[in-house]
């Protein structure tokens, strides 16, 4: 089936230096320096990134985060409840905002 976004691109990623190698080298170092075992496990950050592609709703990082939360020992039930946080997290952070809406209808109400 054909979408916008081909599965085949991800693969590509590292092109995105080809005009700009110094920028592109500085990302994938922080990058690589990020994902690395610290105070979090690489699963642990594997989990995180998982979440949060789903918050920004990136198919590519989706693709592969869950793959990589499986090469790091997760299961699809860890997986899953991740996603319910970040969903959890993104709902509130909709509802919150709400007051904001509140504050001005009621200054405009006045």
């Amino acid at each position: 089936m054909e979408t916008y976004y081909n599965p085949k691109d991800l693969l590509k990623f590292e092109e995105i230096g080809k005009q700009v190698p110094e920028l592109a080298k500085k990302f994938f170092e922080y990058y690589g320096a990020v994902f690395a075992q610290g105070e979090l496990t690489e699963r642990e950050k594997a989990l995180i990134a998982l979440a949060v592609a789903h918050a920004v709703q990136c198919p590519y990082c989706i693709d592969a985060y869950t793959q990589a939360c499986l090469e790091k020992g997760s299961n699809l039930a860890e997986m899953t409840e991740a996603i319910h946080v970040v969903t959890a997290i993104r709902g509130g952070a909709s509802l919150v905002h709400g007051i904001q809406m509140r504050n001005i209808t009621e200054k405009l109400s006045m």
